[in-house]
């Protein structure tokens, strides 16, 4: 089997081990760590000119006729809030320093919203992403009132105006997701020939994922070599989001399956964006509960691509 036969199976694998390795391989050979340290912060600048591409592609697929919610887009809603709630009880109620650290590590990876990228796996696994954008709006505008609310309670340093905080948020939502969302509808209504053109491109979106979850990877490797935790920390860090992300893309797909929508709901509550994730806890939170969020991006695209494959091997999705 050759490279790129293996990479077409599993791209989602390599882009994480290209990331992971490639981080590793510049930092630690001597010769090669200028070259790193210019590149570096390069591709981090790239990523999200990469992103909105991505969305561009995956939007000028949608029908706009059928953008509605849904009622299985609030329940969603309500499980996260609820979850959240709780690991932020969790979080007031530890004594012990690393066992705080622990479970904000948890809460991060609960009340991230939707990947903005998540259309792309969807789409890849037969999912709707016309129903996944929609929720993805939704995900992100409940997060700018969420995490206003709840992050002060987790840690006191974070008590920030409330619009201050939402209107971050909210800031980056725009530019992330609404822009190349309202790029696809102009293309749509007056450039047909480039919208037909960009709808009958097959995996173009999907690849240039992998490039940016490439990226995402090589800072996960950092955040991790980085860390000044006990081993058993590190340790709780980069597991438990493993059970996390099995949880939510179980309960995802548990309330989407009444409704014909299990795989688009699956995603919707499982694939996280950890990369908002990793910034709100810089910014707010303690950093080292970015492990967490690291850990579950990895989770997160191992579970994908083991479906993808499974899809792809026999043709549906079996759980």
């Amino acid at each position: 089997m050759s490279i790129v036969e293996i990479f077409k199976k599993w791209s989602l694998l390599c882009a994480i081990a290209v990331g992971m390795s490639g981080y590793c391989i510049f930092r630690f050979i001597p010769f090669l760590q200028p070259i790193g340290d210019f590149c570096g912060p390069l591709l981090q600048d790239v990523m999200p000119w990469c992103l909105f591409l991505i969305l561009y592609v995956t939007f000028c697929k949608i029908e706009v006729k059928e953008l509605r919610p849904r009622t299985w887009h609030f329940i969603l809603q309500g499980i996260r809030v609820l979850m959240s709630g709780l690991l932020v009880l969790a979080v007031m109620h530890a004594s012990d320093p690393e066992a705080k650290l622990i479970w904000e590590g948890c809460f991060l990876c609960v009340i991230c919203p939707t990947a903005a990228a998540a259309a792309v796996i969807t789409e890849k696994l037969g999912g709707s992403i016309t129903s996944l954008t929609i929720y993805t709006i939704i995900a992100n505008c409940v997060t700018s009132v969420i995490i206003p609310l709840f992050f002060p309670m987790v840690e006191k340093s974070a008590d920030i105006p409330f619009f201050v905080m939402s209107l971050m948020i909210l800031k980056r939502v725009f530019i992330v997701l609404i822009m190349p969302l309202l790029m696809a509808f102009i293309t749509r209504k007056f450039i047909h020939r480039l919208a037909d053109r960009v709808r009958s491109s097959k995996n173009v979106g999907y690849y240039l994922w992998c490039f940016n979850l490439s990226i995402v990877s090589g800072v996960t490797m950092h955040n991790i070599l980085a860390s000044q935790v006990s081993g058993f920390t590190l340790a709780a860090l980069l597991i438990l989001p493993l059970f996390i992300s099995v949880l939510q893309f179980a309960i995802g797909k548990a309330v989407g399956y009444p409704f014909g929508d299990s795989i688009t709901a699956g995603q919707a509550l499982g694939q996280k964006n950890t990369v908002v994730g990793i910034w709100l806890t810089i910014t707010f939170l303690n950093p080292l509960a970015a492990i967490a969020a690291g850990g579950y991006l990895v989770w997160q695209n191992i579970i994908n691509a083991l479906q993808i494959r499974y899809k792809e091997k026999y043709g549906y999705i079996k759980w």
